[in-house]
């Protein structure tokens, strides 16, 4: 008498049978924790099956590995297993043209994905176009000769301008004549207690305080130092 479906025993039968491969309990009761299933009552179901002639099992020690009972099942003769091999390679060609084509609609999806909607394209040209505006108001004040930068904000970056160059020179002064001290006092090649310390020059990254110099407006530069 076949077990009912919903019972411990039905459940366990059919999932050997669809399984159709070497079973312990254990695996059995890992796959069947969704039915709430103890491993013990999966344990019992198996044996009561191995007993009634509905499964097959083999011991190996202690351990019982069990399968589903192969006189169940059709086994396809060859002409049968070559036109199943014929339908398979032909699912697989539809399966890989399924794929090409999800390939291609995945990269329109991101191409649309990527562009603009309308409001964003309106919303970018109104900014953009207001950006227009203002330069255009700002490049006519230029072509009439129109001063945008007050001789008060002019003179105030001169002056922080010029008060930096002067910091900076005194700063290099400074230093020259700390680093002459200890150097003629040392045993060692300047240059190689220069590597030693880690210190970098102005030329060595590329600056020249002259140049910044240069840049002071007529009639405001300093003697160099």
């Amino acid at each position: 008498m076949a077990p009912k479906p919903d019972s411990a025993e039905g459940i366990v039968l059919n999932f050997v049978n669809e399984q159709n491969r070497p079973l312990n309990s254990q695996v059995v009761a890992d796959f069947l924790q969704k039915f709430n299933l103890k491993k013990t009552a999966i344990q019992k179901a198996l044996d009561s099956l191995a007993e009634s002639g509905k499964i097959t099992f083999k011991e190996y020690g202690k351990q019982k590995i069990y399968l589903a009972r192969q006189d169940q099942f059709q086994i396809p003769n060859t002409e049968e297993l070559n036109q199943m091999k014929d339908e398979n390679a032909k699912f697989q060609e539809m399966v890989d043209e399924q794929k090409k084509a999800n390939s291609l609609l995945e990269g329109e999806i991101k191409s649309l994905q990527s562009n603009l909607t309308l409001d964003e394209i309106q919303s970018n040209d109104a900014k953009l176009r207001n950006q227009v505006k203002e330069m255009e108001i700002r490049l006519t004040k230029l072509r009439e000769g129109v001063t945008l930068v007050s001789p008060e904000e002019r003179n105030a970056v001169e002056k922080t301008f010029s008060d930096t160059i002067s910091h900076w020179r005194k700063r290099k002064r400074m230093f020259k004549d700390v680093w002459d001290t200890i150097t003629e006092n040392s045993p060692k090649n300047p240059n190689e207690m220069k590597e030693e310390l880690g210190l970098e020059y102005d030329e060595d990254i590329g600056v020249s305080l002259q140049t910044y110099i240069n840049l002071v407006p007529h009639g405001k530069k300093r003697p160099r130092a």
